[in-house]
């Protein structure tokens, strides 16, 4: 075990108030443990995430500030905790860890619980591995432990583009599922190259209609997406909408049964986070960053997040740079 010294200090952001991305203030604070069972981290990258600022405008996941938003984490173990067996400084890790708790992974170092974590596989980089945990457990969780898709059934993933959907179209691929993406025409090749069957244009098609008798839609999007969906579903089909701007109750008033109409909210999940890992091992799954940017950029990043304007894929930050 070892331990770091309790009067260190590191780089964080901070907000003191809700509110737009100005809120966002790179600060000093005292660099924290590890407890028992805990790992520190020294943060290299830091994925950014839609509920990072929705919570950064509403407090979403942590309530009134101060706080520090962030859940992707990679980086290198910096020290353990007692009880600690399945790290050693040095390693490389990535994960997220205490989600819808506070993590603070918008900083330079992070301590959690070591079982949140996974070895970083080495074909990826800590910036793309810090890309990976909150968008790949959550398309995990729905498509495998949700869902339980099979190899013979089709899959119509909204915003497959996105930081889920890219991902989700992949490990949809991996258990042999047939899949149906919708987005921008000037995403088609590359969902194609990632393994998408069919490409839909929502803005000029019908994806409803093109998309007809599947066995679950990936709602990536909320609003009205999830009731014009209804009807490419198969009976007996599941609808499983992610955007808390989804109204459930009236999903599932519109399915009349016919559908099972679910809501989910990712968790931590080591058995998730290693079963990603592996499929990166295999090749089977890779992550687009859109783009980088330092720590003191979290404000720029969230403004980008915000207006849509990523391009496909993830933000990270790097608190290193």
């Amino acid at each position: 075990m070892s331990a770091s010294p309790a009067s260190a200090t590191m780089r964080a952001i901070r907000q003191h108030e809700l509110g737009g991305p100005q809120v966002l203030k790179l600060v000093e604070v005292p660099r924290p443990s590890p407890g028992p069972t805990e790992v520190l981290v020294r943060v290299a990258g830091a994925g950014v995430n839609p509920v990072d600022w929705k919570t950064r405008r509403g407090g979403a996941m942590l309530g009134d500030p101060p706080f520090t938003v962030g859940w992707d984490v990679a980086g290198v173990v910096e020290a353990t905790g007692g009880g600690v067996t399945r790290f050693s400084p040095g390693d490389r890790v990535f994960g997220m860890p205490r989600f819808p708790r506070e993590a603070g992974g918008y900083s330079e170092y992070v301590t959690a619980p070591s079982r949140q974590f996974a070895a970083t596989p080495e074909a990826l980089s800590d910036v793309e591995a810090a890309a990976i945990p909150l968008a790949g457990l959550t398309a995990w969780q729905a498509l495998i432990d949700t869902a339980r898709v099979e190899g013979n059934q089709r899959v119509l993933i909204h915003a497959a583009a996105g930081g889920v959907g890219h991902l989700a179209v992949q490990i949809a691929k991996s258990i042999g599922a047939e899949v149906i993406g919708t987005a921008r025409s000037v995403h088609h090749d590359w969902l194609a190259e990632l393994g998408a069957d069919q490409v839909v244009d929502y803005t000029t098609e019908d994806f409803a209609a093109a998309a007809a008798e599947v066995d679950l839609v990936l709602d990536l999007v909320g609003d009205d997406v999830g009731s014009r969906s209804l009807p490419a579903l198969r009976d007996g089909g599941t609808l499983i909408t992610i955007p808390s701007s989804s109204d459930v109750d009236a999903l599932r008033e519109a399915a009349a049964g016919r559908v099972r109409v679910t809501n989910m909210l990712v968790e931590p999940d080591r058995v998730g986070i290693e079963a990603l890992a592996d499929l990166v091992g295999a090749g089977s799954l890779r992550v687009r960053v859109a783009r980088t940017f330092p720590l003191s950029e979290a404000a720029s990043a969230h403004e980008i997040g915000e207006r849509g304007e990523i391009g496909g894929g993830k933000l990270v930050l790097a608190p290193g740079r």
